[in-house]
């Protein structure tokens, strides 16, 4: 067994809702302790720069490249996550001498594992330089070198927190911007993949009829009504139709099928999509998930809980149920990812992104001598 570390876990991901940070202390396996969490918010300001940073990376050929305004918006971004880090160090009383490390996720703007393409904007050696710590960064690239789709990663963590969960088979669900989910059948085998838009197109349709980046606790989508044929229209993507492994974008599905449609009812229809997405993936298991945990900023929405439960016939709990913090648990994955990364463990596994055979990943960075 090898000795347990401390680190940090910075995810912002797909969302644009802010940076999560999780101190954990790890093996790297079956030893977890989650010490402590919190989260820095982004401005209206910092959302619009990355909704221009996606916008500017739709057409990137190279993952490296980083053309006009790219190039300085990586910059802010390694910024915001340096003063995110001094912050929560500062508050939670976190001894940067000590030996932490840092598992660094960046901002995604691109995702494109059909051409083995995957793009986090975050600049690793800036932010070890920046924090005096050392960074593990790029935890995605190597899995699509061995024939992965980049994407999901949490897995590992999810596999790992299943020992603690009543029922097997279990589906871990994170509902961000895109959602995901983690089975864990008897013997631990995992499956995993992205599920659907998780969060993302409702937090559009929200912030272009409300001008609020969230619809909370699902209120708008509750005072609608679901439109039947653009839901239909919207379960139609192929993407449903794809075997795991599969992966997707935060861009992957358009508002185009529900944009006739009045506010509320098109967050109803938005609601319900997501709903279906994440059930119907239980599709794809050869036995039905017994339990399914909820983690991420989506199981705070009531409605969408509320519409889960009625189409799941089995247990639907958010991820504080089995006493875990479903706001932390991304950040932790992260922590714990950097921790197997530098153990040379498996950060993904053929059931998990595709990948040819389990394998490590990440690039290490350690402060330089400024």
């Amino acid at each position: 067994m090898a000795n347990p570390i401390t680190a940090i876990g910075l995810m912002s991901g797909t969302s644009m809702d802010g940076i999560d940070i999780a101190l954990i202390r790890t093996d790297g396996e079956a030893m977890v302790e989650a010490l402590a969490f919190d989260a820095v918010d982004y401005d209206a300001d910092q959302r619009a720069l990355l909704a221009e940073a996606m916008a500017l990376s739709a057409g990137l050929q190279s993952r490296d490249a980083r053309p006009g305004k790219l190039s300085q918006i990586e910059a802010d971004i390694t910024r915001w996550h340096a003063e995110a880090i001094d912050w929560f160090c500062n508050k939670h009383a976190v001894d940067k001498a000590s030996e932490i490390i840092v598992g660094f996720h960046g901002q995604t703007v691109l995702h494109r594992p059909e051409i083995g393409m995957t793009v986090q904007l975050g600049d690793g050696q800036a932010l070890a330089n920046a924090t005096g710590l050392r960074v593990i960064a790029d935890m995605r690239a190597n899995d699509m070198l061995h024939g992965g789709q980049g994407a999901p990663l949490a897995p590992a963590y999810h596999a790992a927190l299943a020992a603690s969960v009543p029922g097997r088979p279990v589906a871990f669900v994170n509902i961000g911007g895109v959602g995901n989910v983690t089975f864990v059948d008897d013997t631990g085998s995992v499956l995993a993949f992205d599920s659907g838009p998780g969060n993302a197109l409702m937090d559009d349709w929200c912030l272009r009829h409300t001008g609020k980046p969230v619809d909370i606790d699902g209120a708008l989508a509750r005072s609608g009504t679901v439109d039947e044929l653009a839901l239909a229209e919207l379960r139609r993507h192929p993407y449903f139709h794809e075997a795991p492994p599969k992966s997707l974008d935060r861009a992957s599905f358009s508002l185009n099928p529900v944009k006739h449609l009045a506010a509320a009812d098109g967050a109803a229809t938005l609601m319900m999509f997501s709903a279906h997405s994440i059930a119907d993936a239980a599709g794809w298991c050869t036995t039905p998930p017994a339990y399914w945990v909820i983690c991420g900023g989506g199981r705070k929405n009531r409605f969408l809980m509320e519409c889960l439960a009625g189409l799941i016939d089995a247990p639907v709990v958010p991820a504080e149920a089995i006493h875990a913090d479903g706001d932390a648990i991304e950040a932790e994955a992260w922590a714990y990812l950097a921790v197997r990364s530098i153990n040379g463990l498996p950060l993904t596994w053929p059931g998990t992104t595709g990948t040819r055979e389990p394998v490590s990943g990440g690039a290490w960075f350690e402060p330089e001598e400024l």
